[in-house]
């Protein structure tokens, strides 16, 4: 055996235990950043006067009215979570996540008080930073077999063979 064979043999060998945890791995991605999103809701919904003030003179939402961008702020982290969490529609939930994520931190500029551009490298908004990058590996790599998702599409395939 050639030495780069001896050596792509390693490779797999060494790979297939890291690759029996990717389950594991997805469904604890999705569930960090769903409980993130959660409790920001429940704070949100505990405090409707609180939320008001933040949406009317802290956040800049673009094109939506501070009521209505509280009112759907508010349920999008109620909702939404619960579905990244148990892996239902994943990919399109994740994707919507990821844009809801940026537009909260472009409406809150106290995250980037040095400018946008300044803190996107750095340690300027951090936590929407690993929640973003969190979020794309669960739209590039989908649920996960620990999922309603996957467990949908077992029952599926098995419809469709029987």
């Amino acid at each position: 055996m050639r030495p780069l064979d001896r050596c792509l043999s390693l490779h797999d060998r060494l790979g297939r235990p890291a690759a029996s945890i990717e389950p594991i791995a997805l469904l604890l991605l999705r569930w960090w950043v769903a409980m993130a999103f959660w409790k920001a809701g429940v704070v949100k919904f505990d405090d409707p006067s609180g939320t008001a003030y933040l949406f009317h003179d802290v956040y800049h939402v673009p094109v939506l009215s501070p009521g209505v961008a509280a009112f759907l702020g508010t349920w999008i982290e109620l909702v939404t979570p619960w579905f990244l969490g148990l892996g239902v529609l994943t990919r399109p939930t994740a994707a919507f996540l990821f844009v809801y994520n940026l537009i909260c931190v472009i409406s809150y500029p106290d995250l980037w008080p040095h400018g946008f551009w300044h803190g996107l490298v750095g340690d300027a908004f951090t936590d929407h930073k690993v929640w973003g990058m969190m979020l794309l590996i669960v739209i590039a790599r989908g649920a996960g077999t620990l999922s309603i998702d996957a467990a949908l599409g077992g029952l599926r395939r098995r419809h469709r063979s029987g």
